[in-house]
């Protein structure tokens, strides 16, 4: 990533760190601290490998995980890192390898950076996001023992790559991390594809959930909401989200008619789940993350660094979900928890799946969907912006105010 002290960075298959064009300067959304998020001007990228395109970007969203960010719960940031991972536009220049894609081309990119040359990109589960090569993170390394792939304008702990909340962005393996996309479908029903709308549906894969079950879930932001889309899609006989923002729930409500809400600032979540499904729900989706701990125990254990992430979201999973039910976890974590349910966990039977999102499999089924408009992923939008006004929209997207579900950045 671009921070103020930039060093030449390679993982095993690529250049991290972009060759810049000195003679040409790009607005970029950079942090420089704990909800200090700045509008900012930087050279742009040049392609710096073979494989490499650059795109100027059309459209950039400000993605639930960007938060975790803003609030400090992510380690590995630097001054000047440029953000931004869900993000689209159009092909300015192309390296020498990149042969299925021209300058002009209109396309959105993967927030996972895959190679399609290791056994993760090519096997037959096509796990991109665990990618072999786009990574350099040695603290990941030694806190997971092994890699995630690398990632978009997330962390130096996967990576460290510019992010595109930018005018422009380079894109590594371009031919394998983007998506054309046609010239009748607007920015607002594709851009999704770059991240929530597959993540969505990957919880839903992650939870097995098939026609007649009945799926809770846990956030009520874009993804819980695209969950609950994807989950409707697969018939899911009952779904059910939940938050304490009433307005949140008020527009999935709106926009995705059957849906049932539970409001837990009102009654606990587990009183008023109890009364709709006694026996518990079928699959639990987990679509809040690491920075959302409501108890002083946790928030303390937090600040003092004797946990990174929460338990207390889960163990009400587990405490809700039926009896050899499935637990589906698309929040971010980012570390250790303390007090987590175990017994209880393996005592009921319980099963869990987990991880982040590759994008680039489920783009041959997500997108046709949107094609025969079987699908549309854009209700989730309620304010467009320019890119200028970024710091405003952060602040407003984190303090929920507004009624701000999804935000897009012009460039």
């Amino acid at each position: 990533m671009t921070g103020e002290n930039e060093q030449c960075r390679q993982a095993r298959g690529c250049t991290i760190t972009s060759k810049k064009d000195s003679k040409e300067s790009m607005k970029a959304v950079a942090w420089y601290g704990n909800k200090d998020i700045r509008v900012i001007e930087r050279p742009r990228p040049m392609v710096t490998d073979p494989h490499d395109v650059i795109l100027k970007v059309t459209s950039t969203a400000i993605c639930g995980s960007d938060l975790h960010i803003y609030s400090g719960c992510v380690p590995g940031m630097e001054k000047g890192d440029i953000l931004g991972h869900e993000f689209m536009g159009i092909v300015e220049d192309v390296g020498s390898e990149v042969k299925n894609l021209r300058k002009g081309d209109r396309v959105v990119t993967a927030f996972d950076i895959g190679c399609h040359k290791c056994d993760y990109c090519t096997g037959k589960e096509k796990l991109y996001s665990s990618c072999d090569n786009t990574n350099d993170s040695k603290q990941q390394e030694q806190l997971y023992g092994h890699r995630t792939a690398g990632m978009f304008g997330y962390s130096h702990v996967t990576g460290g790559w510019d992010g595109g909340q930018a005018q422009y962005v380079r894109v590594p393996f371009a031919e394998t991390n983007t998506l054309k996309v046609p010239s009748n479908l607007p920015d607002e029903k594709v851009l999704f594809l770059s991240d929530i709308f597959p993540t969505g549906w990957h919880a839903t894969e992650l939870g097995e959930v098939s026609a007649g079950q009945t799926v809770a879930i846990w956030g009520c932001g874009p993804v819980g909401m695209l969950a609950a889309l994807s989950a409707q899609y697969k018939k899911a006989s009952r779904v059910i989200l939940i938050d304490n923002v009433q307005y949140r729930l008020d527009y999935a409500k709106k926009h995705l008619p059957g849906v049932e809400t539970i409001n837990f600032s009102k009654r606990s979540t587990l009183e008023q789940l109890k009364e709709l499904l006694p026996n518990g729900p079928d699959v639990g989706i987990e679509a809040v993350g690491c920075h959302y701990t409501q108890t002083t125990s946790h928030k303390t254990q937090m600040m003092i660094g004797l946990e990174t992430d929460p338990s207390e979201i889960l163990n009400e999973m587990i405490m809700a979900v039926r009896k050899g039910g499935m637990i589906s976890v698309i929040g971010i974590y980012v570390g250790t928890t303390n007090g987590f349910n175990i017994g209880a966990f393996m005592e009921k039977g319980m099963r869990m799946a987990a991880g982040q999102t590759p994008c680039q499999r489920y783009w041959s089924t997500l997108l046709p969907l949107i094609e025969k408009g079987e699908l549309d992923p854009s209700f989730v939008i309620t304010h467009t912006v320019p890119l200028d006004r970024a710091s405003e929209m952060y602040k407003m997207f984190n303090e929920k105010t507004d009624n701000c579900v999804k935000v897009i950045l012009k460039p």
